[in-house]
């Protein structure tokens, strides 16, 4: 035991090359070994095979090397390319291929006859597979019909007739005026009636004229209008009481208007119109008519040539906003060009507003619209 021990040991530590062990021994009949030898005669040989070990005689090998071709030995150029050339001029002959193999007997398809009732559901099948896509087809091809805009009535605008007035009374023109003052005209009494106007009604500077001529107003001297108890000339119906101011108009007068009148209209009578008189018909924002407010609006086009141009800027168009906040007579009041007004007065006339109110009730109102075209 402690010999083969020593053994392992000194093989596991410095193990011996030896060459390639060829056995020619044969087998030996041996004598059936005791299935239970006893411990205390195992453990003796051991330690006798320590002491004195058995000398084996020397091993005879008998085994010699195979010669083989060395793999990686590989041949000239020259050698390679010369039995290319060879078989290229001189090819071998090859015996012939002979088949062996034979052809198998299978059941022709096509000699089967089908089932009717598979047949007519593949027909059903592709028949409305293909209805599928003939109606995705079709609902997708067709466009929409355009529907045309519904023309609007149009609304007979009529003047509009103050309440202390009967209405077999013919009505007059109308009057404005201003000082391009940026405020709204303040609130104030009505000058004083007359058939002719020498003097227009303005904010007085000088307190101790040398000839002081009283400011008139051209109306018919029945009609009576309401008016505001108040010690200055102003608009009654303004609400504006903080500054005094003539309003945005010209040719002196005081409201939004021109002619040196009171009110939106032109001329030097009071109210919207022309002519003097008490006015009628379309009103503008101020002098108490309030403003119409927009309330639906619609974004312009482009024209080709203006975005081929890149070419922008503002249209300013006049339109005249009835009682019901309808856009009527769209005109362009401030030109652009390259077919841009066109394009702001088909969006103005979509347009939609909360109409104006003077008095307590909508009226008509005339107002110029700015459709700016930009480029963002």
């Amino acid at each position: 035991m402690w010999s083969s021990l020593i053994s392992n040991l000194r093989d596991a530590f410095s193990p011996s090359k030896q060459p390639p062990l060829q056995l020619s021994s044969k087998p030996v009949a041996v004598e059936d070994l005791e299935v239970e030898e006893s411990v205390w005669k195992s453990l003796a040989a051991s330690i006798h095979d320590v002491f004195f070990p058995k000398k084996l005689p020397p091993l005879d090998l008998t085994s010699k090397p195979i010669e083989v071709e060395d793999p990686t030995q590989t041949e000239p150029v020259w050698k390679t390319l010369g039995t290319s050339i060879h078989d290229l001029f001189f090819p071998k002959k090859l015996p012939p291929l002979e088949l062996t193999s034979k052809p198998v007997a299978v059941v022709d398809p096509m000699a089967v006859k089908r089932n009717p009732k598979s047949t007519a559901l593949a027909i059903a099948a592709h028949v409305f597979v293909i209805g599928l896509i003939a109606l995705f087809l079709i609902a997708g091809w067709r466009t929409r019909a355009i529907q045309r805009k519904q023309k609007l009535a149009d609304v007979d605008i009529k003047p509009f007739i103050p309440l202390t007035m009967k209405m077999n009374q013919s009505m007059g023109g109308g009057g404005g005026g201003g000082a391009h003052d940026l405020v709204e005209a303040s609130k104030g009494k009505l000058p004083k009636m007359a058939k002719t106007q020498i003097t227009p009604p303005q904010i007085i500077k000088n307190d101790n004229p040398k000839l002081a001529v009283e400011p008139t107003i051209v109306m018919p001297q029945q009609v009576k209008l309401p008016d505001a108890n108040m010690p200055n000339v102003g608009v009654p119906q303004s609400p504006q009481v903080a500054l005094a101011s003539q309003g945005p108009g010209s040719g002196s007068g005081f409201g939004t208007g021109r002619g040196g009148g009171i009110g939106s209209g032109n001329g030097n009578g009071v109210g919207p119109g022309e002519g003097g008189g008490y006015g009628g018909g379309l009103m503008r924002p101020g002098g108490g008519v309030s403003a119409p407010q927009v309330i639906y609006s619609v974004d312009p086009e482009f024209s080709d040539e203006a975005r081929r141009a890149k070419y922008q800027g503002i249209c300013v168009v006049s339109v005249i906003v009835d009682a019901q906040g309808n856009p009527r007579n769209v005109r362009v009041v401030r030109p652009l060009g390259m077919g841009l007004d066109e394009k702001a007065v088909e969006a103005v006339r979509q347009y939609k507003f909360k109409p104006a109110y003077y008095q307590g009730h909508p009226v008509p109102v005339e107002v110029n619209i700015e459709v700016n075209f930009r480029i963002y």
